[in-house]
C-alpha cells in the first residue's frame, strides 16, 4: 500500500469522516502525501467507508396493531455503528404506513437512517417479495430481520453483528420468547436448548428452520450468494427454502444464546397460511439431497403411519435403500412387513419390521421428540448412536 493511501486511510479513521468520493479525494490531497493516489483503492475504501454497518429489514403487511411498540424496539437499539431502517409496505389497507411516516421522524432523530417503499397496488405481494424489495433499497452490510409484530431487545443489534462478523457466512440467530407466554412451549424448549450441532443435524424436523427466521442477521452477501427470498406469495415457506438454499451451498448456522427477541404468537401471522404438505414436501427434499445421497443403505426408525408417509414420499432410488422399518410396538413388529401398496411395480415393494434393537443403522428417526417420556432417547443412547453420524430426526 503507498504512503498516500496510508495517509488517507489514517484521516478516514482520525477523523471518523465518511464522504463521497469526490470529497475522498478532495480529502486526500490536503493532506500530507502529495504522491499519486492509488485511485481503485481509495474508491473501494470510500465505498466501504460509506456503507451502513447494518440494515434492519422490516416487511409491513397491516401491522397497524404492533408497529409502535416494533419501531420503539429499534429506537431503543444500544449499537454504537451505523444503523437503517429500511420499511416496505405490501399494499396495507389499515393505517400502517401513517405511522411509519410518523415513526421514521422519531427514528432519525437518533441518526436512524429510514428507507420506506411500497406495494401501491390493491394486492400484496407476500412476505419474500417484501423482504426482497426491503433489502434492494438498503445499503447495510449486514441485514437484520425483524417483522412488524415481534420486538428487539435492546442489545440484539449489537450482540448479533458482533457474531456476524465473527461468522460472516452464517445465517445467526438468536434465542426468543414468545408473547403470550407459554405459547408453542415445545417449539420454543426445542429451538432454545438445541446445541449449536443440532442447528445442522435437526433442521429437517416439522419445526422447521432451526435458526428462526425472526431472530435471523446475516451479511448482505450471504443474502446475494443464496440469491434472495422466493417470491411465490401467500403459502410459501420463503424462510425454509432460504435456509435450505443457504445449507446446499456450504453456508453456517450460528445462534447467540441471548434472548434478543420477542416472537408474537397471533392467528394472523404468515405461518398459518402454509400447508403442512408443501413443508413436507420441501423437508423430504432437502433430506434427500444432504442426507441421503450419501447413504448406501438406511432404516426408518417408525413402522407406523409417520415412517410410512416418508417412505412413500421418497424417490424410487432411495426407497431401494431403505432395508428395514423398526419400532417398539409388538403389533407391528408381528405383522412382519410393509407391503407398498400404492407401487405399480410387480411384485409391489416390500420391506420388514424388526424390532429397534435389530436395527441397522444410519437411522431416519420418525418420531417427536421429547413426547415419549424420555424413551425413544434411552433408546437411541442404548445403541450408542452418534447424531448426525447415525442418525437424524425427520419428525
Amino acid at each position: 500500500m503507498n504512503a498516500c493511501v496510508k495517509c488517507f486511510i489514517w484521516q478516514m479513521k482520525t477523523h471518523r469522516i465518511k464522504p463521497h468520493a469526490s470529497q475522498c479525494l478532495k480529502l486526500a490531497y490536503r493532506g500530507v502525501c502529495k504522491t499519486t493516489l492509488n485511485l481503485p483503492l481509495v474508491f473501494n475504501i470510500c465505498s466501504w467507508e460509506m456503507a451502513t454497518d447494518v440494515s434492519v429489514v422490516m416487511p409491513v403487511y397491516n401491522g397497524e396493531q404492533w408497529l409502535a411498540e416494533s419501531l420503539q424496539s429499534v429506537y431503543d437499539q444500544e449499537f454504537q455503528g451505523s444503523m437503517e431502517l429500511s420499511i416496505y409496505n405490501d399494499a396495507s389497507t389499515d393505517k400502517s404506513m401513517e405511522l411509519i411516516k410518523e415513526w421514521a421522524d422519531t427514528l432519525r432523530t437518533k441518526d436512524i437512517k429510514v428507507t420506506i417503499s411500497e406495494n401501491t397496488s390493491d394486492s400484496p405481494r407476500g412476505v419474500g417479495f417484501a423482504k426482497n424489495q426491503a433489502i434492494q433499497a438498503s445499503s447495510g452490510r449486514f441485514l437484520c430481520f425483524l417483522d412488524a409484530d415481534d420486538v428487539m431487545h435492546k442489545e440484539r443489534v449489537a450482540h448479533q453483528y458482533q457474531a456476524a462478523v465473527s461468522h460472516p457466512k452464517s445465517i445467526v440467530g438468536s434465542k426468543f420468547h414468545r408473547l403470550p407466554e407459554g405459547s408453542t412451549q415445545r417449539y420454543t424448549n426445542w429451538a432454545n436448548t438445541i446445541s449449536q450441532e443440532q442447528l445442522y443435524t435437526q433442521m429437517y424436523t416439522s419445526h422447521g428452520p432451526t435458526v428462526l427466521m425472526p431472530t435471523w442477521f446475516c451479511s448482505r452477501d450471504l443474502y446475494k450468494k443464496v440469491g434472495g427470498f422466493d417470491e411465490g406469495g401467500k403459502g410459501v415457506p420463503e424462510d425454509l427454502i432460504f435456509f435450505y438454499r443457504h445449507l446446499e451451498l456450504g453456508g453456517g448456522l450460528f445462534r447467540v444464546d441471548k434472548d434478543l427477541v420477542m416472537y408474537r404468537y397471533h392467528p394472523q401471522a404468515t405461518t398459518f397460511s402454509i400447508h403442512e404438505d408443501t413443508i413436507w414436501e420441501r423437508r423430504v427434499a432437502a433430506i434427500q439431497s444432504q442426507v441421503l445421497s450419501k447413504w448406501s443403505c438406511f432404516t426408518i426408525w417408525n413402522a407406523g403411519k409417520q415412517g410410512r408417509k416418508l417412505y412413500r414420499s421418497l424417490s424410487k432410488e432411495n426407497q431401494k435403500k431403505v432395508i428395514m422399518f423398526c419400532d417398539v410396538d409388538e403389533k407391528k413388529i408381528k405383522s412382519g412387513v410393509y407391503v407398498f401398496q400404492e407401487s405399480k411395480e410387480k411384485p409391489k415393494p416390500t420391506v420388514p419390521i424388526m424390532h429397534f434393537s435389530k436395527g441397522t443403522k444410519p437411522f431416519l428417526i420418525c418420531v417427536k421428540m421429547d413426547m415419549t417420556e424420555g424413551k425413544l432417547e434411552q433408546n437411541i443412547k442404548s445403541l450408542n448412536l452418534k447424531e448426525g453420524v447415525d442418525f437424524f430426526h425427520f419428525n
